[in-house]
């Protein structure tokens, strides 16, 4: 392995959740599980998300999972029954999570996000206070997943986030593994941006189709940004890999989207070109993960500029300069005092 692998392995470091808040928003997460399992026509409750696929980076945030109700318990609910909005339905399960789990945690609250109700906890660890999203969700009829909320809109809409992380977690352990580094690596690219351009559940897709068994993580990485930027250049969309929920949808026009994934795709193909150059390797990176790596190219100058101002000649060759090496008389900063000898 090069410095590539390592250089990414150290923005890892950085980006990895801290252990103490991740097992929180687990033991969160179960406890609301738990607790949603008393609510009328209760089927089942999962784990989805981040939490589940094992993609989480600092700092952890939402913990997601979902209550499916039996739709032959609420025959006027959702559209394969009387058509009844999920709205009231929310409200519902979040009268009965509140209480439940003020039990354990005294400060907690229950509102509502896009998609059912949402648990604050209010006692924070290590300076974080995961939160939990939990999806009420219907059983359909006659089409495979699930019906879950849009609040915003007090519509339904089919998704399967049961089969997504069937998906996103199936293969050997290795490709596992790597799917996983890969997809943190890209949340974290991602979020440099003041207004992210592609969801974690688009990023996890693409590593979901485009990273193949025998990968390494570089390989792996290189392969999903060249591979999603062609896509995004050719025009042609990204689907639902469970065939259930309407096509994966970009965050920012096209072209911004295009723009971003090839300079990453560039940077990273710079890196791997020249992988035994720890100096080449740090400046191609940093055009990709500038909010985690300082470009090398300006330490150096920084060097060459602390040499030049040192007592007594400088090398031409510590300068970078080509052709025999000479010695060129140092200079001082205006200010500096002067040698009067």
């Amino acid at each position: 392995m090069g410095y590539t692998h390592d250089v990414l392995d150290d923005i890892r470091s950085q980006i990895d959740a801290h252990a103490e808040p991740l097992a929180e928003a687990r033991n969160r997460l179960a406890l609301v599980r738990s607790a949603a399992t008393a609510f009328p026509g209760s089927l089942r409750t999962y784990a989805s998300g981040s939490l589940a696929q094992h993609t989480f980076i600092h700092p952890v945030g939402d913990g997601d999972g979902g209550l499916v109700l039996d739709r032959r318990v609420y025959p006027r609910l959702g559209p394969d029954g009387g058509g009844e909005t999920p709205a009231d339905i929310a409200a519902e399960l979040c009268g009965l999570l509140g209480p439940a789990v003020r039990e354990v945690y005294p400060n907690a609250r229950c509102g509502t996000s896009k998609r059912g109700p949402k648990l604050t906890f209010g006692q924070p660890t290590d300076g974080q206070d995961p939160t939990v999203d939990l999806v009420v969700a219907l059983t359909r009829k006659d089409a495979p997943g699930l019906w879950i909320p849009n609040l915003k809109n007090d519509t339904w809409e089919a998704s399967d986030p049961e089969r997504h992380v069937e998906l996103f977690t199936s293969g050997s352990l290795s490709l596992q593994r790597t799917r996983r580094r890969v997809v943190r690596l890209l949340k974290a690219w991602n979020k440099q941006y003041s207004v992210p351009g592609f969801s974690s559940h688009n990023l996890t897709v693409w590593a979901w189709e485009f990273i193949e068994p025998g990968m390494g993580m570089t390989t792996a990485l290189s392969a999903v940004l060249t591979k999603a930027a062609a896509r995004v250049d050719s025009g042609n969309v990204t689907v639902d890999p469970a065939g259930v929920s309407p096509n994966v949808r970009l965050l920012v026009p096209r072209d911004t989207a295009s723009r971003r994934l090839n300079t990453a795709a560039a940077g990273l193909d710079e890196a791997l070109a020249h992988d035994d150059d720890r100096d080449a390797v740090l400046s191609a990176l940093s055009r990709v993960f500038y909010k985690y790596i300082a470009d090398s190219s300006s330490r150096g100058l920084a060097q060459k500029i602390g040499a030049l101002r040192q007592s007594g000649p400088v090398s031409s060759a510590l300068l970078g300069l080509s052709g025999p090496p000479v010695a060129i008389p140092a200079v001082r900063s205006y200010g500096a005092p002067t040698d009067n000898r």
